[in-house]
């Protein structure tokens, strides 16, 4: 859509055009999918992974330091995919909203009550003129006490909603399908074949064989329900498998 052709409604704040639409927040998912990376989540019965490319723009950049995993606390992970720098203002304001829960809870911040508060600090941005939508869709996982392994999205409109498996970014919908066939059955994955079926499902829509340093993987499980980045020799064996499988 080209600048002009939004009849000025999409200048400046955040309003509805004539059709109902907000194009400020369209433009935040074009910015998702503009950052050129894909990400996967699955879910299996005992665990939960999730998938993103690793694209380190710069031979003289410390790969270390270029993530899209996020800690949020020590049982809750988040996989931003979008624009880096929106991701971790997120991160950070959930890092402190995880920590007030705690303090005034005295327990854990469940996953879906970060994933609401996720989304509803989303579609605040929507409504007002000081602020513009984030470019990032979050990926939040962690382990319920009751319902055990749980995947929710969180995107820039305000949407929250739990998966099975879900894909997000440049090739969304391609993944989409993909996972579908593979969940059809609703499959009770292993922890094995959880993280293979997301590393698969990445491998079959960018139709390359990535290096273990080329992918970042996070993954929870029920017996030790703690959020964990995979490490490259943990990658590699998983590459080694699906391979072998294949």
């Amino acid at each position: 859509m080209s600048r002009g052709s939004g009849g000025g409604y999409d200048r400046h704040i955040t309003i509805f055009s004539p059709e109902g639409r907000l194009f400020q927040v369209e433009y935040a998912f074009k910015a998702v999918k503009a950052a050129g990376i894909t990400s996967i989540g699955v879910r299996g019965k005992d665990s939960v992974c999730v998938v993103t490319q690793k694209k380190v723009p710069d031979k003289l950049l410390d790969q270390t330091s270029v993530s899209h995993l996020f800690p949020i606390t020590k049982y809750l992970g988040l996989l931003a995919t979008g624009m880096t720098a929106d991701a971790r203002t997120l991160v950070q304001q959930a890092r402190n909203e995880a920590a007030e829960f705690r303090f005034r809870y005295g327990y854990e911040m469940p996953v879906d009550v970060l994933a609401k508060w996720i989304a509803d600090k989303s579609q605040i941005y929507t409504q007002h003129a000081y602020m513009r939508p984030l470019g990032v869709v979050a990926m939040v996982l962690g382990i319920d006490d009751e319902y055990g392994p749980r995947l929710y999205k969180c995107d820039p409109a305000g949407h929250f909603f739990g998966h099975k498996a879900t894909s997000v970014g440049l090739k969304e919908q391609e993944s989409i399908n993909f996972l579908e066939k593979k969940m059809k059955n609703d499959p009770e994955f292993t922890y094995e074949e959880t993280v293979q079926t997301a590393i698969s499902a990445l491998q079959s829509v960018l139709q390359e064989d990535f290096k273990a340093n080329e992918i970042e993987v996070g993954v929870m499980r029920q017996d030790n329900p703690v959020f964990r980045v995979l490490t490259t020799e943990e990658i590699d064996e998983h590459l080694t498998a699906i391979s072998e499988r294949d």
